[in-house]
């Protein structure tokens, strides 16, 4: 009887000047247990200065590693990595983010959950935080359409052995997403437009009003370096989630739906906008309120991508 081989997978790592970061993930990559001659693992570097590209040569030569020679985002970046193997007639594409460390079973338990349930074109995993790692950072998402917020499930609970069977969710996080093959043919690549922030959202709910489903499998486990006290929003991150849940609800959303999302949320926003100028906190808070004026003039603007050079002089000034 002939054995029958698991599904070939491409594991996609997105990178831009973290090199020991993303040497540490590839470690834990190379400690999986799923056959090696069924994985492939695709480092896109996004224009790394850092010497990011020849450290994964040196140390893991069996990597593919793709330059762009220019940041991307994370959109667009890792649209680079999945054209890649696609080509190579791979079954199932996982982005992973550089800052993780992954269980030896990780991918074991994903396709497993996404072979047994046809219907499941997306799978993700339980992720931690790595300084805290009982304490769970997301167990899938869910969205709020009044709104556009995304909620991490289950986040900052301490993990419990009950729930073990893969469970239903609205979107998997970008931090670890694993798309079967058909999805990606019948859905298309990540919207480029996004940037960062929101394309996996949209990435999942286009893929569900397509019939597939996203599941959450408990059982695959994988550890996030990210505080757990992470502190303020930068103004970097202040200004593509707002001008990006913009997008998101106008691409997502029925014509009714959508303008009373669209002026739910720039309300809510000109109320931040105006709470910062009223308590500008001796201005720490200037920096974010006039990120957000300028996000809700792209949207309104059709100004999608990578932000202006009037908004990176804002969220890095020059010392």
């Amino acid at each position: 009887m002939t054995e029958t081989k698991q599904p070939l997978v491409a594991m996609i790592v997105l990178t831009w000047n973290q090199r020991d970061l993303t040497l540490d993930c590839l470690a834990s990559l190379d400690e999986m247990n799923y056959p090696t001659d069924r994985l492939q693992v695709i480092v896109v570097d996004n224009g790394s200065t850092d010497g990011t590209a020849r450290g994964i040569r040196e140390r893991y030569p069996q990597v593919k590693v793709l330059e762009n020679g220019e940041n991307l985002g994370f959109a667009e970046g890792n649209n680079v990595g999945i054209r890649s193997a696609i080509q190579q007639g791979v079954d199932y594409v996982m982005l992973l983010n550089n800052d993780t460390v992954v269980d030896a079973n990780m991918l074991n338990y994903l396709i497993e959950a996404g072979e047994m349930f046809p219907s499941a074109g997306i799978v993700a995993p339980k992720i931690y935080y790595y300084d805290d790692p009982k304490r769970i950072w997301c167990a899938g998402a869910s969205i709020d359409w009044r709104t556009g917020r995304i909620t991490r499930l289950q986040a900052d609970e301490l993990d419990t052995p009950d729930a073990v069977e893969p469970d239903r969710v609205d979107f998997a996080s970008g931090c670890a997403i694993c798309v079967k093959r058909e999805v990606i043919e019948q859905t298309g690549l990540l919207d480029a437009r996004f940037f960062i922030y929101y394309e996996e959202t949209d990435w999942c709910v286009r893929a569900n009003r397509s019939g597939w489903e996203t599941l959450y499998v408990p059982k695959a486990h994988l550890w996030h370096k990210v505080s757990a006290a992470m502190g303020k929003t930068s103004p970097a991150t202040d200004y593509y989630m707002n001008r990006n849940t913009l997008l998101f609800l106008a691409k997502n959303q029925s014509s009714w739906q959508r303008a009373a999302s669209l002026l739910r949320v720039g309300g809510r926003n000109l109320l931040t906008i105006l709470a910062y100028t009223l308590k500008p906190h001796q201005g720490q808070r200037i920096p974010n309120r006039n990120v957000r004026i300028l996000a809700l003039r792209d949207a309104l603007l059709g100004r999608w991508g990578k932000m202006g050079v009037d908004v990176a002089s804002i969220c890095y000034p020059k010392r």
